[in-house]
This record gives C-alpha cells, structure tokens and sequence, in this order.
C-alpha cells in the first residue's frame, strides 16, 4: 500500500516493519495524501542532513492539497491555504519579506525535516488518524535526530505533547498551531523563523532561506 523506496537511513526505524502493517489494516482506500506521498518528509530528509524540525498535526484533508510534507501545498492548488497563509503571514512580519511558493521542498531541500505528528488523514475528517499508531513513528524520528543539537518548532497541543522526548541540547520552540482557528492564540507574533536562522548562525551553519527560492 504504501511506498517505502527511497526512505534511506530512515527505513532503519523498527516501526516500518512491526507497526507500518498494523496501521496499513486500518486504514481504508481514501486517504489524504496519497500513499505514495505518506513518507515524502522523510524521503526528502535524510536524518543526517536534518537540521530543523517543523512538527504539525496532520495532513490537510482537502483532495489535492497534501503533498506529504506538513504544511506545504502543491504548486496551483487554488484553493484556501489556511495554515500556510499564516505561515506565510508570520514570515513577513518576522523576516520582512513575503512567500509565494506554496511548495515547501526547498525548505526540506535545506535540512528542514516537514512532519506531523499523524502522517494520514481520511478525507474530510481532520485529526481521524490521531490515534492510529503514528506516534509511534514521530518517537522513532525524534530519537533518531537526538544525536546532536537541532532545532524543533512543535506547531499546537499534539506537536508540543513530544518535547518530553528531546533532550537539553536543542532549540526548542512551542507556540500554537497556524491554523486559522488557533494562530491568534500565540502562532502570531513568536517569530519562529529568526529564531531558527539566529541559532543556526550562533552553531556555525548556515540558516535557513524561509523565501522562495
């Protein structure tokens, strides 16, 4: 059901063969995003080269809207960004510029490891797969990357319930989630992204181009 290629280093995480297949029997035929898509945060960063982590909820439940990376849309989507459009919102007022490309790869392209805390999602039912056993997944990841200091932006309650599995070494950042029915609530104004990039600099790395690219 799923596609494993590609997952690298990943694929190492026992949860691909003892828990994958229990959750694989849940699930029906119409998730979001496809399951070609499920694991492209992790295809498209490699723990290695994982210097941020953006950790959300869980995939947009819109047809055509999840790509696999948390909170990015494909090119020409057309419809509401919702989450993005305030991530968006924060960029400018953070770093002063504005985003247009709603495609976050080239964050990932960067080190910026895009993941929600549930990696599916029925259609038209929001936070369904909360419970499914991906959590199981999320603590494998997030021991994996506890090697050396990183930097994690946990974005609302389910992604700041796993800051206990981090050790003292990270930056670690915790605000609401950018939802529309969440951002005002401490999302805006918590300037995540200089945050980030101030840090990076201070560990001798390059930060982050948060524009396009």
């Amino acid at each position: 059901m799923f596609d494993l290629g590609g997952l690298g280093a990943w694929r190492d995480l026992p949860f691909f063969d003892t828990d994958l297949p229990k959750i694989a029997a849940k699930l029906g035929s119409d998730i979001l995003p496809p399951p070609a898509l499920t694991f492209a945060a992790l295809r498209q960063c490699q723990p290695d080269q994982t210097r941020v982590v953006i950790l959300g909820q869980d995939p947009y439940h819109t047809p055509g809207k999840a790509d696999g990376l948390a909170f990015s849309i494909p090119q020409g989507f057309g419809g509401r960004l919702d989450s993005l459009g305030n991530i968006f919102k924060e960029i400018q007022s953070d770093m002063g510029f504005r985003r247009s490309r709603t495609a976050l790869d080239d964050w990932a392209g960067q080190g910026v490891l895009l993941l929600n805390t549930a990696l599916t999602v029925p259609q038209g039912q929001p936070k369904a797969h909360a419970k499914l056993g991906w959590d199981i997944l999320v603590k494998q990841v997030l021991h994996q990357l506890d090697t050396r200091p990183r930097a994690f932006l946990l974005w609302g309650g389910p992604a700041q319930a796993y800051a206990t599995h981090l050790g003292p070494d990270h930056l670690v950042i915790r605000s609401a989630h950018p939802s529309p029915l969440s951002a005002h609530r401490g999302f805006f104004g918590s300037r995540p992204f200089s945050k980030v990039n101030q840090w990076l600099i201070d560990q001798g790395q390059e930060p982050i181009n948060w524009a396009d690219p």
